[in-house]
């Protein structure tokens, strides 16, 4: 990727461990849907030297925040910057997120950070599984962080870069809405967690596994993602683009994308189909995004 990418290869993050970089802080975010500790226990298993865990329903989430009813609403940013605060991370710490999913649910840490001002975040290319291929070792050993240790964090008081229901309704037809759920959820064929079947009218299928060489795996070259985005009319040549998903999470993993092929940055619509659906709004169903509803 190019040098103003937000992900990092394991190769270089690699480097800079075994440099003993100063300010460089690992964020261990693995997780999985619907299965509550099992992130945390793989992190207990065997993580990066250094690296803290941080669990998107404990420490990423805030159930009456902004987003809900959705499922993973986004907390206060003061309570979000005191969580940060707690693990020792300071403005001028490099951040490196990663996960075992191709990146997915990392981007919501960057994103976050982002969001709020930290502009030195970024996301290790491939996950964990490109550390292990790459000679990196895993460790057991829970790094701690003194509470008597000044930390020096000014993060934003407000989220920039979102959108609420209200306000998507008004504009859909006028915004490229990109679906980042798999194919068979956006048609409506199935819906595992949700409780309507099927997609936000006007939204655009975009599943994530497309802008990675395999399923879990590293992130396509820049311009094949340019390439990619460019097809789904989401470069910015037909109006803003706005992110979703199934609730906020894989939805940053398209604007991660986005940064790394060098296109406009998206907005964010935090709630994303579960609280689109679970408001009872009108949903499409079948393989066209359909029209705006009236």
């Amino acid at each position: 990727m190019q040098a103003s990418s937000p992900l990092i290869g394991a190769d270089d993050l690699l480097g800079r461990v075994r440099r003993g970089e100063a300010g460089l802080r690992i964020l261990d975010c693995r997780w999985v849907l619907g299965e509550r500790g099992v992130g945390r226990a793989a992190y207990a298993a065997g993580h990066l030297p250094g690296a803290v865990h941080l669990d998107i329903d404990d420490d990423l989430t805030d159930r009456d925040g902004f987003g809900a009813p959705g499922r993973h609403p986004l907390p206060e940013p003061a309570a979000f910057a005191e969580r940060m605060r707690a693990i020792g991370l300071r403005d001028d710490d490099t951040v490196v997120a990663y996960d075992d999913l191709g990146g997915w649910v990392a981007a919501r840490l960057w994103w976050m950070l982002g969001s709020l001002g930290h502009r030195r975040a970024r996301v290790l290319d491939g996950g964990i599984q490109a550390w292990r291929a790459a000679g990196g070792e895993v460790t057991t050993e829970v790094p701690t962080f003194p509470p008597t240790t000044p930390v020096e964090l000014h993060l934003g008081d407000a989220w920039t870069g979102v959108i609420g229901r209200e306000e998507l309704k008004r504009r859909l037809g006028s915004v490229v809405l990109l679906d980042a759920r798999a194919g068979a959820r956006y048609r409506g064929e199935v819906e595992p967690i949700d409780p309507v079947a099927g997609h936000i009218p006007t939204a655009r299928s975009a599943p994530t596994d497309g802008t990675l060489v395999s399923p879990g795996g590293a992130f396509l070259p820049a311009p094949e993602l340019a390439a990619r985005f460019r097809a789904l009319g989401a470069d910015g040549s037909e109006g803003p683009v706005v992110t979703s998903c199934g609730s906020g999470v894989s939805a940053t993993h398209h604007a991660l994308a986005l940064r790394a092929a060098g296109l406009p940055d998206p907005i964010l619509y935090v709630g994303s189909f579960s609280d689109w659906s679970r408001s009872g709004e009108p949903v499409a169903t079948g393989p066209d995004p359909g029209e705006p509803p009236r």
